[in-house]
């Protein structure tokens, strides 16, 4: 079932494949440019097995060379103190060789994890950029945030600390045996009769912490959701007063998260101790059948305290692979995600062999163009229209008509279901999306600023243009009197989405961006419904200038805006059904003439009396 804030689909309660080689297989593509450093780590982890299982044999042959013989027979022979001072030399340079190793090996695969990550966190990046707003109409951002970030984070560990170091722990498994079978293998096949006693504890450790650990993360994907949507609706939320509504529900997605942590935790908290007492009845397995076969003559004192130290040293990786598990089965979950992201074909695909354009003279066609966002619901319905090479054309209806419709088809945001769209004769599709929007100036309603300078934001289309083109382009618009306000000019920050300044402001640098932009074809979506009137005055102005040479298309619910349009076409449902001049349009007395005098019987009835 669907959660609050995350579709079915993206519940990862549901049971998934522990190892998915498909998976295992992308993820490793990622460490193949870093393939000599991951070799070299290997290397060192073996070298670091080696000192590892050389530690308790030389304790062996301290006891049986030297030790042993000289029990109960008076002080140490010059020979024996000679033999153990060289082995505890020996010990202490093996910790120290094996601390440099680890320091090295560990310094290495964490470098390895951090470029690998970097790299993969550039390919979502660039693949979210692909990804048109259709896309992101039915995905929380929170949710995609938690991909690139938290997701990539786990892959990071995985890198860092899981594939290499499984293998450090194999060789030292493998090592230890290997040790103990040479040292006595009949009280080697007595230790690990404890393996089968390991073996189903682990079993049961993974089916449990694989469920609970894919509930954690979804848990966390749904709290980042809610987030992220409540801090942007944060002043409607006060507005409404629901702050502990909306509490009480973030309280429940907090708690659904501990819980599934806690559940978590729990396993964890009976694994380990479970292992520990395995280990113990190894140890106490050695003492009894190793303190037999050395009252009996057939196992020595020596080679006893190493098998206690080969044992204690057994569980350590055991111990340490079922934390990689935990590594590995989060990776499994993230990589799914991400790759599911990654996969994720954008909804307008590119055509295969683009048709190379020019500049674009501007000219615009539709015909029988019919779109729905979802099944068959049309938003536009057989829609035809031409806009002839440096036309203004407006575009009113009422709400819902489909008249932003018609900007989101020609930028390619949306790819439409019938029909064709063509630009100077060229079918839209048969342009790349880049080159086509590269020639099409757009300014919505909802100006969005990136956090920068003002300058930044109005070069952001074109940074390879001079700085006097950005003075030239706010100038041209009417935005003298806004830089004259700002301390630093146009090297003032904007703060965050333009937290600094108006509505009104943010259009007009909105209007300044998309002329320096220098775009062919100029789209104006309700781009001057927040500007008050002697802005509006000052813009419309600088319009009749900007566009003189460009093909305009302005979607207008403010009939005052557009009546010096060349050309006024009238939506109703996502049909055609009215164009014309202003005049041509009040003459005919249809859906136009009852727009416009709505809209100024309730500017009458709000002028003052």
């Amino acid at each position: 079932m669907a959660g609050p804030w995350g579709s079915a689909a993206d519940d990862i309660d549901a049971q998934g494949a522990i190892y998915d080689q498909r998976l295992a297989g992308r993820l490793l593509g990622y460490l193949k440019p870093y393939r000599k450093q991951v070799a070299l780590s290997v290397v060192l982890l073996g070298a670091i097995s080696i000192l590892e299982i050389a530690v308790p044999y030389l304790t062996k042959v301290a006891i049986d060379t030297y030790v042993k013989p000289a029990s109960g027979i008076g002080p140490l022979p010059a020979e024996a103190a000679r033999g153990l001072l060289f082995l505890a030399a020996a010990y202490v340079g093996l910790l120290i060789v094996g601390f440099a190793l680890r320091y090295i090996q560990t310094y290495v695969m964490s470098m390895v994890g951090q470029r690998a990550m970097q790299d993969l966190r550039l390919a979502i990046f660039r693949h979210l950029q692909t990804l048109t707003p259709a896309y992101y109409d039915t995905r929380p951002v929170g949710r995609i945030l938690t991909r690139v970030t938290q997701d990539v984070a786990v892959l990071n560990e995985l890198f860092a600390q899981g594939v290499v170091a499984v293998i450090g722990d194999l060789f030292l498994l493998f090592g230890i045996v290997g040790a103990m079978l040479w040292l006595d293998w009949r009280l080697a096949l007595v230790t690990l009769t404890t393996v089968p006693l390991l073996v189903v504890a682990t079993a049961i450790f993974r089916a449990k912490v694989r469920v609970s650990y894919r509930r954690v993360r979804t848990r966390l994907a749904r709290i980042n959701a809610f987030l992220q949507e409540h801090l942007q609706g944060l002043d409607v939320l006060k507005f409404f007063n629901v702050e502990t509504k909306e509490w009480r529900r973030f309280d429940r997605a907090n708690r659904d998260h501990y819980e599934a942590h806690v559940q978590n935790l729990f396993y964890y908290a009976v694994f380990f101790p479970a292992v520990e007492i395995i280990g113990a009845i190894a140890v106490a397995l050695i003492l009894w059948h190793g303190g037999s076969g050395i009252l009996a003559g057939t196992v020595t004192f020596g080679v006893v305290v190493a098998f206690i130290q080969y044992a204690d040293r057994f569980y350590q990786p055991v111990r340490d692979l079922s934390e990689k598990y935990n590594v590995f089965q989060s990776a499994m979950v993230a990589s799914e995600r991400i790759f599911e992201l990654l996969d994720t074909a954008p909804a307008v695909p590119e055509p295969a062999t683009p048709r190379a354009v020019e500049r674009l003279r501007g000219e615009i066609e539709f015909e029988n163009v019919s779109f729905a966002y979802q099944g068959e619901a049309w938003v536009l319905k057989d829609l035809s229209f031409r806009i002839a090479p440096g036309e203004k054309v407006a575009v009113v209806g009422a709400t819902g008509a489909g008249k932003t419709t018609i900007a989101n088809l020609l930028t390619r945001f949306y790819e439409f279901q019938r029909g064709s769209i063509r630009v100077d004769g060229v079918d839209i599709r048969e342009i790349e999306g880049r080159t086509l929007r590269r020639q099409i100036g757009l300014v919505l309603q909802d100006v969005f600023l990136f956090s920068g300078t003002v300058r930044e934001n109005i070069a952001f289309g074109d940074r390879t243009r001079g700085g006097d083109a950005v003075d030239r382009a706010l100038a041209e618009v009417g935005g003298a009197r806004l830089k004259a306000r700002l301390p630093r000019g146009l090297d003032e920050e904007v703060g965050e989405r333009g937290a600094y300044f108006s509505m009104g402001e943010r259009q007009i640098l909105a209007f300044a961006r998309a002329m320096h932009y220098n775009p062919s074809i100029l789209i104006l979506d309700e781009a001057t419904s927040s500007v008050d009137v002697e802005t509006e005055r000052t813009i419309q102005a600088a319009l009749q200038r900007l566009l003189r040479d460009r093909t305009s298309l302005v979607i207008a619910h403010r009939l005052s805006t557009i009546l010096d349009a060349d050309r006024i076409l009238v939506l109703h449902k996502g049909e055609l059904r009215e164009q014309g001049t202003h005049a041509e349009l009040l003459a005919r007395d249809g859906i136009y003439a009852r727009l416009y005098e709505l809209e100024f019987s309730r500017q009458r009835e709000a002028a003052p009396a």
